[in-house]
């Protein structure tokens, strides 16, 4: 962990380099772009939430279909690859069991984790899809704590590669990281994503979404958390 300036300056110096090419591609303006990617990023969580902070960065990939559309949620097979295009966040801990997520472009999501019950009334907003992936991961018996959160994401809502997975295994991920040490199962944080959108968003989708998204993120966070 470092403070969100440090964190910068370490981005700038080539820090991350070697992250940022095995996440997105080798290539010199490739890594080039996320160093000032990341650093923006990090800029506008800094307005956001202040300087100082002690942050940490996790990133979840978009996903395409090999093959199985549509048949993962009518008990079919599915074959999917996760793509260069995620979800990033620079995430910092806070003491107000208060979840803030705001997203690049959208407002804040705020989450009272006192508050974890599922209401139709606010189904299709992004705000319950943070408020069930922590309800999913404090039902699995792990940490959930407050953390403020910038997020922004090149996974283009409403392309067919799955914007809002990434953004639920993304949130899956912190609380793994940021609180229990990295010790949810991918699979665990799947499912939680999948049930967060299910039964708080009110999307009846299948799980090739959500496990496409979290097996990349596994492999790669723990080279730039």
């Amino acid at each position: 962990m470092a403070t969100s300036a440090e964190l910068k300056q370490n981005i700038l110096n080539g820090g991350y380099d070697q992250a940022f090419a095995k996440l997105y591609g080798a290539d010199t303006a490739t890594v080039a772009a996320q160093r000032v990617r990341y650093v923006d990023m990090i800029d506008h969580f800094e307005e956001n939430f202040g300087t100082g902070r002690t942050v940490c960065l996790y990133s979840a990939p978009g996903r395409t279909e090999i093959g199985g559309n549509h048949t993962d949620h009518n008990n079919g097979k599915v074959l999917a690859a996760s793509i260069n295009l995620d979800a990033i966040a620079v995430v910092s801990k806070n003491d107000d069991n208060i979840i803030r997520v705001k997203s690049k472009g959208h407002r804040m999501n705020v989450v009272d984790l006192n508050d974890l019950t599922p209401n139709e009334k606010n189904f299709g907003s992004s705000t319950t899809l943070v408020q069930g992936v922590a309800a999913g991961i404090k039902d699995l018996g792990f940490e959930v704590k407050g953390f403020d959160a910038y997020t922004t994401s090149d996974v283009m809502g409403g392309s067919g590669l799955s914007s809002s997975a990434a953004f639920e295994v993304l949130l899956g991920t912190v609380l793994s990281y940021l609180y229990n040490d990295g010790k949810i199962n991918p699979v665990d944080i799947a499912k939680v994503a999948q049930y967060s959108e299910n039964v708080f968003f009110g999307k009846p989708c299948g799980l090739l979404d959500q496990m496409a998204s979290v097996s990349y993120t596994h492999l790669t966070l723990p080279t730039i958390a």
